[in-house]
């Protein structure tokens, strides 16, 4: 394999893989990203290249394909822009790792562990400026999509890291700091696939609903799994949030319950234990069920609002991929 280039990953599908409507496609959205990715230099190829590891569900991309296909037919533009996205999100990991002190992603060790901070900002900030680029050969439009979302993501990382150890977070912060961290770019991802395929106004608001609402629910279900997954399972480091002290919508139901105070004494003092000694507590307040009872609520508004479309493959997808959010260990 030549050094300097970021090699195509095959796809492989399960038997009922939802993106078998999309696979084609998906594979040359692959192939775009390896060609935007390539690098001259053997140094920066090397860590670029890392990246490749990083690669998981391909959520976004998935997303604004089966999108595209549910709303009419998938055209280059969305391919371009599903590669635009994905790297995105994953420039968005890079720095998340940096702000989280991760040292696995995916089960291999992060750009971060490897490289170091500066290395780590600098690599999501080459993945930023490759993907307005890329998004600025579709239309002006493309590019004030993109941007717009991409300024409520970081706003959305804003939020949470200045609330930072503020026990006295609301639920209704924490919506907003998801919306925008994580939601905002899956509701991108489903408007674009309706924006490109000719899809009507109607059908543009309800797709980007769609997404919103998923991207809420796959929020509240990674801060379940920060919480009371396995990092074997997970193939990331866990209970980062903890750590960093940041609520999720578990610890903000458990700190308004009667076990409040005990819980909160064992934030302040538990160290890197914090999330094995909560555990009872979240049990006891019924935290993690009332999260988990939000998470599927926000997953049936999400398929409520693909009645606007006609039934297809890839419409009962987006219906698969939406349970499959709120229903993960990884």
């Amino acid at each position: 394999m030549n050094s300097t280039t970021i090699p195509v990953v095959p796809l492989a599908f399960a038997p009922f893989d939802v993106t078998s409507p999309i696979a084609t496609e998906l594979e040359e959205v692959e192939r775009i990203l390896a060609r935007s990715l390539r690098n001259s230099h053997p140094r920066v190829a090397e860590v670029v290249d890392h990246v490749r590891h990083y690669r998981g569900k391909r959520l976004r991309p998935v997303l604004l394909l089966l999108a595209a296909k549910a709303c009419g037919r998938v055209t280059p533009s969305h391919l371009t822009l599903a590669a635009v996205v994905e790297m995105i999100h994953t420039a968005t990991l890079v720095h998340d790792d940096v702000l989280d002190g991760a040292k696995v992603r995916r089960r291999v060790a992060t750009v971060n562990a490897l490289w170091g901070t500066k290395t780590s900002v600098l690599l999501g900030d080459y993945l930023f400026t490759h993907a307005f680029h890329l998004a600025s050969t579709v239309d002006l439009r493309a590019c004030r999509e993109i941007g717009s979302a991409t300024d409520r993501v970081c706003e959305g990382e804003l939020c949470q890291v200045l609330n930072a150890g503020n026990l006295d977070l609301t639920e209704e912060e924490y919506f907003h700091i998801i919306d925008g961290k994580t939601a905002e770019l899956t509701a991108c991802c489903t408007r674009l696939g309706a924006i490109y395929a000719g899809a009507d106004l109607e059908t543009i608001e309800a797709m980007t609903r769609f997404g919103r609402y998923v991207g809420q629910a796959f929020q509240i279900a990674d801060d379940l799994l920060d919480l009371i997954g396995q990092e074997t399972l997970a193939g990331k480091s866990l209970g980062t949030d903890l750590e960093q002290g940041k609520l999720t919508l578990p610890l903000i139901h458990l700190l308004a319950s009667p076990v409040a105070e005990q819980a909160r004494e064992v934030i302040r003092s538990a160290g890197r234990n914090c999330r094995v000694e909560l555990q009872s507590y979240l049990v006891e307040a019924g935290s993690l069920q009332y999260a988990r009872d939000r998470a599927l609520e926000l997953a049936n508004l999400a398929k409520a609002e693909l009645a606007i479309l006609p039934s297809s493959s890839s419409r009962t997808m987006l219906e698969v991929m939406t349970d499959r959010a709120v229903q993960r260990d990884s």
